[in-house]
């Protein structure tokens, strides 16, 4: 029964005391426990401390919070593997750091456990969560639920997975190029990349870069809004982190009815410059014009792209040589060749280069503002093309178009990322494979709340997210298109 319930169901009944946290995580032990060998989603787990946390929370300590925004108050969470729980093995997705035991948790893990989350697992991840597919060599590949012969997409697959079967009611994640939104959509979750310095990264080395982000994953957008309510504020770890809104996440999303936008701009291919399955987009269009039923205008409208790919890949090398050359020179033989490879283009770009990439970001940056002086949100597909071959890193080919790297298909997330937007995935239905397909809804830098109420009415208009959890499902891989 409480597998099937949402988050933000399950915190009001803990909120009631009609359920304990301790019989919360016997519920989830007992699914992961009846499909994670299908899919592999959770290949950690930390029950125990989890129980210890709950025992805490039963004997009323460690509710300091109980009465901020965000309180989940003893429901049970999944933590990506790139991020450090004390005393829970975190892997990284590398063998290098396959026996890690951190001692001291992230800021974000810290903010979510002093807020009443749970956590009792470690979701898997590419190796650093450098990829569009979740595999590794710790771990192995995590598998769709929809079809286990397919990707969950990457990097945080394991969480997506882990929602989409009951094994958990949120997940952590974060998001470079996609990596909140796009497992999302192929999962058929919901996936938030928040505005930089909504969610604090507290630890990493490039604390004044905007690329990398922490956020939510959740079954529906109510849920997804509570735990952005449970991430969000300033961290004095974080020079980028900024108060908490006055208004929860979550009331303005059940607002989002009296609150609707007016006029939306869609763009499935930014008139054929991204890579795109040609029934994904089509799909998509189909679904964006569904936004009329709420009485709001649709319009193609969409910035130039310019050479925004290779600015992207430019500036991203630059975030693997400041996080991996040191691995890269002291252990290379223990790094998968994406890792190798974008950072040694960052090594060998030049001044000029690095330049060049900045003007030409902020170049988009100023045909994004454009857009939104005339509509209140741009929507896109969520992902180019869907899922693929679960054995493969990335797709061969889209829309006919033979990809050159394992990013040459993450531009219609990236350019969210270089605009510094905040962006939601949500779905939308199913291509003739019954392969999940999301919207990604893109708003204004620091209008969170707006892409959330604008992907609330989409959900309210769909109800798709009704459809979960589900048991995964064995299938077979679609042809080529």
């Amino acid at each position: 029964m409480f597998i099937k319930m949402t988050a933000t169901e399950v915190a009001a009944a803990l909120a009631k005391r009609e359920v304990t946290p301790l019989e919360l995580i016997d519920a989830a032990a007992a699914r992961i426990a009846a499909t994670d060998g299908a899919v592999n989603a959770l290949p950690t787990l930390c029950l125990d401390r989890g129980r210890d946390h709950a025992k805490a929370l039963m004997a009323g300590q460690r509710r300091e919070a109980e009465h901020e925004p965000g309180w989940l108050g003893g429901l049970p969470i999944a933590i990506k593997d790139v991020t450090e729980v004390a005393g829970v093995r975190t892997t990284f997705g590398s063998p290098i750091f396959a026996d890690h035991v951190p001692t001291k948790s992230h800021p974000v893990v810290e903010r979510i456990e002093r807020r009443g989350g749970i956590v009792i697992a470690k979701s898997n991840t590419p190796e650093f969560a450098a990829g569009g597919s979740t595999f590794n060599e710790v771990f192995g590949r995590t598998r769709n639920p929809w079809n286990t012969a397919l990707t969950c997409g990457g990097s945080t697959g394991g969480g997506a997975v882990a929602l989409a079967t009951g094994q958990v009611w949120l997940a952590h994640g974060s998001d470079h190029g996609g990596s909140l939104r796009r497992p999302a959509t192929y999962c058929g979750v919901t996936g938030m990349r928040p505005s930089p310095g909504r969610v604090t990264r507290g630890t990493v080395q490039d604390l004044f870069s905007e690329l990398s982000v922490q956020g939510p994953m959740a079954r529906d957008i109510p849920d997804l809004a509570l735990f952005l309510d449970t991430m969000a504020g300033w961290d004095i770890d974080d020079p980028l982190t900024w108060e908490a809104p006055h208004r929860s996440y979550a009331d303005a999303v059940s607002a989002a009815e009296a609150e609707r936008p007016t006029r939306i701009a869609f763009s499935a291919d930014f008139g054929g410059a991204m890579p795109m399955d040609a029934e994904n987009g089509a799909l998509c269009a189909a679904a964006a014009r569904r936004f009329a039923e709420a009485g709001i205008a649709v319009e193609e409208a969409f910035p130039d792209l310019g050479r925004l790919t290779e600015a992207f890949l430019i500036l991203r090398s630059q975030h693997f040589v400041v996080g991996r050359e040191a691995l890269l020179r002291e252990h290379r033989d223990k790094l998968k060749p994406d890792i190798i490879w974008q950072t040694e283009r960052g090594l060998a770009a030049t001044p000029s280069q690095l330049a060049w990439a900045e003007h030409e970001r902020t170049r988009f940056y100023r045909a994004m503002r454009d857009v939104f002086r005339h509509h209140d949100v741009l929507v896109t597909p969520g992902a180019s093309t869907p899922a693929f071959d679960v054995m493969l890193r990335h797709p061969e080919t889209i829309g006919g178009k033979t990809l050159e790297n394992y990013m040459a298909g993450s531009l219609i997330n990236a350019f969210a990322t270089l605009a510094g937007c905040p962006a939601v995935s949500v779905p939308c239905g199913f291509d003739q494979y019954g392969r999940p397909i999301g919207l990604q809804i893109v708003a204004p830098p620091r209008q969170d709340t707006k892409a959330l109420q604008v992907a609330a009415l989409f959900e309210k208009i769909t109800r798709l997210d009704r459809m979960l959890p589900i048991d995964p499902r064995e299938g077979t891989v679609p042809p080529p298109e």
